[in-house]
Parts: structure tokens; C-alpha cells; sequence
């Protein structure tokens, strides 16, 4: 009776008692496909009774063991869940045991992720069949991903207080806002820092900004880009940001434009996020005194993940660029952190070394030319000399000698610098020498130092006509033309 004792883990449903000693056909069972056919076996083999009174016993156990099968099965899928959204959490930066915490402590979120499973596997739930890791994984990890895009930085916000995630900071929130971008969700942000108090005052967090020197219309547009905005608590959100900005050296008056650029920075929480990555950056060579001007240069640098960041240092280590220039360079162009490893920097080194250019130097250079994409920018520029008869040799030295010049514009810049050139009588050869010469305004350097070169009947070369100081330059002029 080995296949009768596994019975109890089954669930079934009887038709009412036939007369004792009839059989029961089969089909008066109502079964679960999988207890198709024990059951069966056990009506074929028993008087109706004898069935009837041992399934009524099975029926007992079964509901019983279900229960606590169906108990230990969601206590499984919970410890996954968790293990998901904590594994979720580290992909965006955060330390593991902060992870760990968050995942630990979102309960109602957790729940939230077990019903997302039962609605992705239904026809799996009313199998009894348990979840892998991987289903759970490919369930979960696309949603997560989802609210992250549509919440950034306030992610965290709202898996902690789920399905409540701005409870301190408003009234009422829908759930549909909760999860769901809509154009409604952004008209009811709006409208929460337009409309005045029952008081008649303007909101709280609307004052504090006004005060901060924004204006209003200002506010509002930033809560369209990110109607999170709306619902940030003053004193938990926004002061301490701003007193941070002012701690770092941040003009009181560049806070707004901060503020504007990226509002998702006061989301992010400064215990275990913002100094966390301040500290890391710094360790990487970021010039601590410089930080005022690299957040009003690119805000959205400290709202970038540790894994982000980590990957991108890694690329330039590869590169050849040191520590220490790592550091120089994101001082210097913190919009490097935006751009894709994959998708700009590796492409961009490859280009720049297949035309003869040192890509290490040049992103210490010009790390900016590392945005531009390869086929629309960088190539017409280098096919505009080889269409002039430069070899891709003297590209490369032109490029090494002048790192922007594969950014200015061909129409605006290169073609009409060049045909000026053209009647300047210098061989080609000075450009290759001397790209700089780019670099210029044709009308306010180039053209006014050639005409008072020539008026004096003097010829210097390309580099000297252009480099040097005013002073220097008619002290020269006055030198060679017999001036002195």
C-alpha cells in the first residue's frame, strides 16, 4: 500500500455514497490531475464504503497536509522574494548589508512580490507545483526594473513603506500612483504643490523652495519631470541635501539649478547612499575640494549606482589610465559617469586607436569626445580630411595634438576654418603641426591676426600667429619688421 500512504499530500472530492458493496466508477471521484490515478486505483480495488470511508480519512489528512504545505511553500517563495529585491538592490548600488536590511524589513512590499508570482504563475499555483529560483527570478527582476525606471531614486522609499511608500510626507496616495506612470499621477503631484492649504498657504515644501530661490512655475515643472518631488518631506528630504550642498561649498544660488537638473538627488538617502559615494569617489581620486563644481557641473553624479561607477573606473583602469588621473578626469568631466562602458567608452577607444590616436590620453584630454557616437560624429570628421588628401597617419597626429576636434562641428567650424586656410598660403603640413588652429574664432583671432601680420610684411608660422598673447604677438610683428 506504498501509493495509499503517499495519499495524504492529495486533495479530492467525492460523489455522494453509493449502496455498500457497489463499486464506484471512477468518474464519480472529482480529482486534481495528479490524483487521477491513484485514486482510481483505490475505487476499482475497494467496496464503495470501504472507499468512501478511507477517502473521508484521506480528505482529512489532505486538507491538513495542503495547509501546511501550501504554508512552508510561500514561506519559501518569501525567503526568494526577499532574496530577489535584495539582489535587485545591490545591482543599483547599495551596500549588501543595506540590501539586506531593506529587504528584511518591506514586508508589505514582500507580499506585494508573492501576489505578482501568484498572477505571473496562476495555472502553476492551482497545480500545487512549487516555483523555481529562475521563474521567480525572471518574474520578478523585469518589475523591479520597471519601478526603478519610473521611481529612481525614491525606489527604496517605496519598498520600505509600501503600499504606502510617501506616508509622512502627503494625505492620500493611490495605489494605481504607487505603481502605474500615468498622466493623472503627474496632474495630482502638480496640483498638490499649486493648490493652498486648508489654511489658504501655499504648501510647506513649495515655501521652503520659494524661499530657496525658486519659482514657482519652476516647482511645478520639476514635479512634472518627477512627481515624486511633490511628496518629499522638507525636513527629511530636502534640508538635508541642501545643507550638505552649502557644507560642500555650493552657492546658495546654484541650489535650484541643482534642484532642477536632478530632483531625484533628494530621494537619495545620505547615511547609506550620497556620502557613502562620496567617500568612494574620493578614494578613487575625486578632488574633495572640488565638489561644489562638479555637482553644479553634472548633479546626477552621486545618483549613479556603486556597480555604475565601478564599471566604468574599471574601464579606464584597462585603458591604461592610472588612479590618479581616474580621479583628474571625473573632476574635471563628471558627464563621463552617463556614458555606456559598452555602448560609448569601449567603441570610442577601439575608433580612436584604429586611426592612430593614443585612447588613454585622450580621454584624460577630451574624455567628452567619448560621448559621440562613432558612425554619426567621429567618422564624417575623419573622412572630411582624408577627403582633402590628409593620410589617416596625420589624423591620428592631429587628433593626438588636438583631442576636440573630432567634437566641432563640421559645418560651423571645420569647413569654413579650412577654406580660409586655403588662401592663407601655408603648406597642409601646418595643420598637422598645429590643429589648434581649429580651436580659434575665425573672425575674432584668425582673420584679424593674419591681416595685421601681412600689413606688416611679416610671416610667422601658423602656431606663433595664433598662440601667443596680444602683447607678445606686436612685439614680435614690431621685432621682425624692423620695429626695434
Amino acid at each position: 500500500m506504498t501509493s495509499l500512504q503517499a495519499a495524504p499530500r492529495l486533495s479530492l472530492r467525492l460523489a455522494p455514497c453509493e449502496p455498500r458493496g457497489r463499486m464506484l466508477p471512477p468518474w464519480r471521484l472529482v480529482l486534481s490531475p495528479s490524483s487521477c490515478r491513484l485514486y482510481t486505483l483505490i475505487s476499482r480495488q475497494l467496496p464503495i464504503c470501504n472507499a468512501q470511508s478511507y477517502a473521508d480519512d484521506l480528505l482529512v489528512a489532505s486538507a491538513q497536509s495542503t495547509t501546511t504545505a501550501r504554508s512552508r511553500l510561500i514561506a519559501a517563495e518569501r525567503e526568494e522574494a526577499k532574496a530577489v529585491l535584495s539582489l535587485f538592490l545591490r545591482q543599483k548600488g547599495l551596500r549588501s548589508a543595506v540590501a539586506a536590511r531593506i529587504a528584511n524589513k518591506s514586508d508589505g512590499f514582500v507580499e506585494h512580490l508573492i501576489s505578482k508570482l501568484q498572477i505571473a504563475y496562476r495555472s502553476r499555483y492551482a497545480e500545487g507545483r512549487e516555483l523555481s529560483t529562475p521563474e521567480i527570478r525572471d518574474a520578478l527582476l523585469p518589475y523591479l526594473e520597471a519601478l526603478s525606471k519610473e521611481h529612481g531614486d525614491s525606489l527604496v522609499e517605496v519598498v520600505e513603506n509600501f503600499p504606502d511608500p510617501f506616508a509622512a510626507e502627503r494625505e492620500s496616495l493611490s495605489y494605481s500612483m504607487i505603481l502605474t506612470p500615468t498622466s493623472s499621477n503627474k496632474q495630482k503631484a502638480v496640483a498638490r504643490v499649486s493648490t493652498p492649504t486648508s489654511e489658504g498657504a501655499l504648501p510647506e515644501l513649495v515655501l521652503y523652495l520659494l524661499d530657496l530661490g525658486m519659482d514657482h512655475e519652476e516647482i511645478k515643472n520639476v514635479v512634472r519631470k518627477f512627481p515624486a518631488f511633490a511628496y518629499y518631506n522638507v525636513d527629511r528630504k530636502i534640508k538635508p541635501l541642501v545643507e550638505l550642498l552649502l557644507e560642500l561649498g555650493v552657492q546658495r544660488s546654484s541650489i535650484p539649478g541643482i534642484i532642477r537638473k536632478r530632483p531625484q538627488l533628494c530621494g537619495i538617502s545620505l547615511t547609506d547612499n550620497l556620502k557613502p559615494m562620496m567617500s568612494y569617489m574620493e578614494n578613487i581620486g575625486v578632488n574633495q575640494a572640488q565638489w561644489s563644481k562638479v555637482i553644479c557641473r553634472f548633479p546626477a553624479f552621486l545618483t549613479y549606482s556603486r556597480a555604475k561607477v565601478e564599471i566604468t573606473v574599471s574601464y579606464l583602469t584597462e585603458l591604461g589610465v592610472s588612479k590618479e588621473n581616474i580621479g583628474k578626469i571625473l573632476t574635471r568631466c563628471p558627464h563621463l559617469m552617463s556614458y555606456s562602458v559598452n555602448d560609448n567608452l569601449r567603441p570610442t577607444a577601439e575608433y580612436f586607436r584604429s586611426i592612430g590616436a593614443d585612447a588613454a590620453s585622450l580621454i584624460q584630454k577630451c574624455p567628452q569626445a567619448f560621448g559621440l557616437n562613432v558612425e554619426s560624429k567621429l567618422k564624417p570628421i575623419t573622412q572630411f580630411f582624408l577627403d582633402r588628401e590628409f593620410s589617416i597617419e596625420e589624423i591620428g597626429i592631429m587628433v593626438n595634438r588636438f583631442g576636440i576636434i573630432h567634437t566641432l562641428s563640421l559645418q560651423e567650424n571645420l569647413l569654413p576654418k579650412y577654406e580660409y586656410f586655403l588662401t592663407l598660403g601655408y603648406p597642409r603640413n601646418e595643420l598637422v603641426k598645429f590643429p589648434q588652429y581649429f580651436g580659434y574664432s575665425l573672425e575674432l583671432r584668425i582673420k584679424p591676426r593674419y591681416a595685421r601680420m601681412t600689413g606688416c610684411g611679416v610671416r610667422l608660422i601658423l602656431n606663433q600667429m595664433l598662440s601667443i598673447s596680444d602683447t607678445r604677438f606686436e612685439e614680435i610683428l614690431q621685432k621682425k619688421s624692423g620695429g626695434f
